[in-house]
Formats: structure tokens, C-alpha cells, sequence
């Protein structure tokens, strides 16, 4: 049986197309020591590179 892998889940999640999209790490705590300009690209979402995300997605059997 293919079981989700839940770790796997709570941090990334599949777009439309099918590509795994992350958060930025880094963006919880010490915000203030931080520029707006890099807290403005922190707070966008991000792509997971191809060859990272090949066995992240062996990992989301069903998709999410």
C-alpha cells in the first residue's frame, strides 16, 4: 500500500502543473534584524529545484 508521506506533506505542496512548490526557510523569528526587501522575497512561495523535487514527489503518491 502507498502511504503519503506526512512529513513530506506538511512542507510542501503541488501547484496546478504539477511542480512542488516550498516556503522560504528563515522567515519565524529575528524579523526585524531583517530588510523589508529581503522579508518581501521571503514572503513569496517557492519552486523546489527539479532534481530535489523527483523524490519529494515519490513521497506524494496521491498529490495534495
Amino acid at each position: 500500500m502507498q502511504k503519503t508521506k506526512k512529513s513530506v506533506a506538511k512542507r510542501f505542496k503541488l501547484s496546478g502543473t504539477g511542480k512542488l512548490i516550498r516556503r522560504t526557510p528563515g522567515f519565524r523569528h529575528l524579523l526585524a534584524a531583517k530588510s523589508t526587501k529581503s522579508k518581501r522575497r521571503a514572503s513569496r512561495d517557492k519552486l523546489v529545484a527539479e532534481g530535489h523535487a523527483k523524490p519529494l514527489k515519490r513521497c506524494l503518491p496521491f498529490g495534495l
